[in-house]
């Protein structure tokens, strides 16, 4: 594990740990005792190809959780991070290629929209059924 990966790991458990009011035991971090709980309240993560433009040294990752919506574009020093609530998703787009497919999550609140390429098809279609289901309130999706 790259270092840099070790320290955004300790950020995230300590945003879960506080999300969820957790406390760890020493040695034990979230991603050492999965549960049904921390994966839902984690979310998933799809991460955009390589062969794409733009995603070649530093591909884009799209997190969806029951909370938000996030597109998490690497750079040389630090990431850019886009978000939008869950409760204020208006649509979700998806435009299909041969192999690869175009995502465009649209804000109710006349935000920019979140928009990424490079993504499978399959796992377009999964953003948008996790979209919709976290939504409607059905936070159990399996995939």
């Amino acid at each position: 594990m790259l270092p840099g990966r070790r320290s955004e790991l300790r950020h995230y458990e300590k945003q879960f740990a506080i999300i969820n009011k957790v406390s760890f035991p020493s040695g034990a971090t979230a991603m050492s005792t999965p549960s049904a709980a921390n994966i839902s309240s984690v979310g998933e993560t799809f991460k955009a190809s390589r062969w794409t433009r733009g995603n070649l040294i530093f591909p884009t990752r799209i997190v969806v959780s029951p909370l938000h919506v996030s597109r998490v574009k690497p750079r040389m020093f630090g990431t850019t991070d886009e978000s939008i609530a869950i409760s204020q998703v208006a649509s979700v787009q998806i435009r299909t290629g041969i192999i690869w497919s175009e995502i465009r999550i649209d804000s109710t609140g006349g935000a920019d929209p979140i928009t990424s390429h490079g993504h499978r098809k399959g796992d377009a279609i999964r953003i948008r059924e996790l979209i919709e289901s976290y939504q409607a309130g059905r936070t159990s999706v399996t995939g």
